[in-house]
């Protein structure tokens, strides 16, 4: 199982540390944060208590409003489960009780400028992609026209050639040679690089390449959605290649279906462009349109 520290998401988003920095190495392992209302007035039925628990301004102006006794009551039934941390939203103040608490517990108490819906949002985003299920295949992965695409194929195909074809077109390198897939959702499958690839493209009888360094800033972006599955193969003489619309295949990576293509080479044709235009009629199938049924619906006009 992913994990990440309380240390790495401090640095992270900056976060003030207010108790617990020699705790600051605790693990958290669930992707998505838990605000503690409930817990306060003592249901622990559902209490996630391996999720980072956020205190905004209802948890701790309910806290305020109690007495002593009770505030003990309430944040000891919290902590003696001991989550991740406890993180504070919009620089509430006057939380000395709850810093002793966390300090006895080793507890790390963190607190944040963000409003609590904010910071919610930009947690759970970061938890979800820190955390997510991955793997690492052999491709290169390219957007074009803000549509992300995995190429793949044998060693020496031309799959770094054409996605330089492709940068020198307008679109944009992810990641070449290792290609790091994190799923997000059942339905989502993130592409990204792994860091000591990233902005480099490797080319045959060239050597490496920094793409921003060479064509700017808009030659790469740091990750993509991946919605077609391409794989590059030497040309088949006894194969069909004239197929009016193939029917769909899938390539599955972590459990997700991903569109899948196969584009056979030959000296002069584009595969850039032939890639450009696979980008583009998955685009519009998403719009609810099928060149294949249009053409369909004029034949049979024609017939009439």
């Amino acid at each position: 199982m992913k994990s990440i520290t309380v240390k790495q998401l401090q640095e992270k988003f900056k976060l003030e540390i207010l108790a617990g920095e020699d705790s600051l190495d605790r693990v958290i392992t669930r992707s998505r944060a838990h605000r503690p209302g409930l817990e306060f007035v003592g249901y622990f039925d559902f209490f996630p208590m391996n999720r980072v628990q956020v205190l905004g301004r209802k948890e701790i102006n309910y806290l305020h409003k109690q007495t002593e006794e009770e505030r003990k009551l309430h944040i000891g039934n919290v902590v003696k489960y001991h989550p991740p941390c406890f993180i504070v939203t919009a620089n509430q103040e006057g939380l000395k009780y709850l810093m002793i608490y966390c300090q006895q517990e080793g507890i790390p108490l963190l607190r944040t400028p963000d409003a609590t819906t904010e910071f919610l949002g930009k947690l759970d985003a970061y938890l979800t992609q820190a955390l997510a299920q991955e793997i690492a295949i052999h491709g290169v992965c390219v957007n074009v026209s803000g549509i992300g695409i995995l190429l793949r194929g044998k060693s020496g195909i031309g799959k770094s050639e054409t996605a330089h074809t492709l940068i020198r077109r307008g679109h944009r390198l992810v990641a070449d040679d290792i290609v790091v897939l994190k799923k997000l959702s059942p339905k989502t499958i993130l592409g990204t690089h792994n860091e000591t690839t990233r902005e480099f493209l490797a080319l045959r009888s060239i050597g490496l390449i920094n793409v921003v360094r060479l064509y700017g800033r808009k030659a790469f972006q740091d990750e993509t959605r991946i919605v077609l599955d391409i794989e590059l193969c030497p040309w088949k003489d006894q194969a069909l290649n004239n197929e009016l619309e193939m029917e769909q295949k899938y390539t599955d990576y972590l459990g997700v279906q991903i569109p899948h293509l196969e584009i056979q080479l030959q000296p002069g044709r584009d595969v850039a462009g032939m890639i450009e235009a696979a980008a583009n009629s998955w685009y519009l199938k998403q719009q609810g349109y099928s060149a294949m049924e249009e053409f369909m619906k004029r034949i049979e006009g024609e017939m009439k």
